[in-house]
């Protein structure tokens, strides 16, 4: 990719004038698909900002200048990214700790282009300073130990969205792949209600369902599937019933489809698919309480044949593991194939207005969904 200056973005450069400078993949987009996400905020509910063709294991962004050239050049506005501990044999809170610590330095040496988001006036002052905001976000409960009070803990550091569980079960609920679906356990609901009393975002994303419904029905502030895919389309662990869904919504949260194999049966997700998926959402939930969380960088892939073989030993060592959910195989990648790069909420518009979609119901799944719940969680 041809080095791109930040103060090109930085200075209101359109995304015209900046796909000419990316890989072919980025020019997908037409001047009509980029006035339409360009004309709302963009927020990936659960995503991420690193570079897929360098192997790392950390959660701890990577904040290369290509990384951040095409993530402005997607239109990105602020994106959840996962820090802490998810798994393996590290200390959960000691683990949770230091990633806050060093993407926390990362912002401050990169105050030009990232901003810590604690309100939803930071995303949109992200915008306003054409910047990309970056939420704290946790997809596993386990750092809180057995200590509810760990929550002000990671309140106070900047935490944002609170995952409960990751696909097994933990001491707050059971995960998508616990066999048992017991649902929310006692200490679960006190850090619900810590959580609603911190005004942290409650994710279900990963839970089984009774924990997710459960969860739900006892928060007092309304919560969110920030990563999912509608199981009436592909009946997978990943994915949320529709009972999941409607209650979520009935309770004013929020629901983000993601680009992931789990959208269909056969592990190999189009955009067709996403587009099926978003149509589904927002006729169980209404187009108020539906967005995208793709799970996913922006950063665009440059050898797929090299990533594949890669990603075939991440997929053993989290089988391995006991992490892995049903429809993750050697076979499907952790993303939609034909919706990736820095063009992908830019074609995803373009999809969604062939579907018939009107430019304010885009909009609203880009980012204004996102928007309107973050600030009844966290606030203006």
């Amino acid at each position: 990719m041809t080095r791109i200056d930040r103060r090109t973005f930085l200075g209101g450069a359109a995304w015209a004038a900046a796909a000419s400078l990316l890989p072919w993949q980025a020019r997908g987009a037409s001047r009509d698909d980029a006035a339409v996400a360009d004309s709302g905020i963009i927020i990936n509910a659960l995503g991420g900002l690193d570079d897929p063709n360098r192997a790392s294991d950390a959660l701890v962004p990577e904040l290369t200048p290509r990384v951040l050239a095409e993530a402005h050049a997607s239109g990105l506005t602020a994106v959840n990214i996962t820090l802490g501990y998810v798994s393996g044999p590290a200390d959960p809170f000691e683990a949770s700790v230091r990633d806050i610590a060093a993407t926390d330095a990362l912002v401050r040496a990169n105050q030009r282009d990232v901003v810590k988001v604690l309100t939803a006036g930071d995303i949109r002052r992200a915008r306003a300073e054409r910047k990309i905001g970056l939420i704290y976000g946790f997809q596993n409960g386990a750092m809180m130990g057995n200590d509810a009070r760990r929550v002000d803990i990671f309140a106070d550091l900047g935490v944002r969205v609170f995952q409960l569980t990751y696909n097994p079960a933990n001491q707050l609920g059971d995960g998508s792949m616990a066999p048992e679906n017991r649902g929310l356990t006692a200490f679960g609901r006190e850090v619900v209600a810590r959580l609603n009393a911190r005004h942290v975002m409650v994710d279900l994303s990963h839970s089984g369902e009774r924990t997710c419904l459960e969860a739900a029905r006892v928060s007092t502030a309304p919560v969110s599937i920030n990563h999912t895919g509608c199981r009436a389309l592909a009946d997978l662990p990943r994915n949320k019933t529709d009972a999941e869904l409607r209650l979520v919504a009935e309770r004013g949260g929020f629901i983000g489809i993601y680009f992931m194999p789990f959208l269909t049966l056969s592990g190999h997700a189009h955009a067709e698919d996403v587009v099926a998926h978003i149509d589904h959402a927002v006729n169980v939930c209404g187009e108020d309480h539906v967005g995208i969380g793709t799970d996913g960088s922006v950063t665009q892939i440059d050898d797929l044949d090299r990533y594949r073989s890669a990603l075939a030993k991440e997929i053993a060592q989290r089988s391995a593991a006991g992490i892995s959910a049903a429809g993750e195989r050697p076979d499907t990648y952790p993303f939609v194939v034909d919706l990736r790069g820095p063009q992908q909420f830019h074609r995803l518009a373009q999809l969604l207005r062939q579907k018939g979609y009107t430019s304010g119901r885009i909009d609203k799944i880009l980012g204004a969904n996102f928007l309107r719940h973050a600030e009844t969680v966290w606030g203006g």
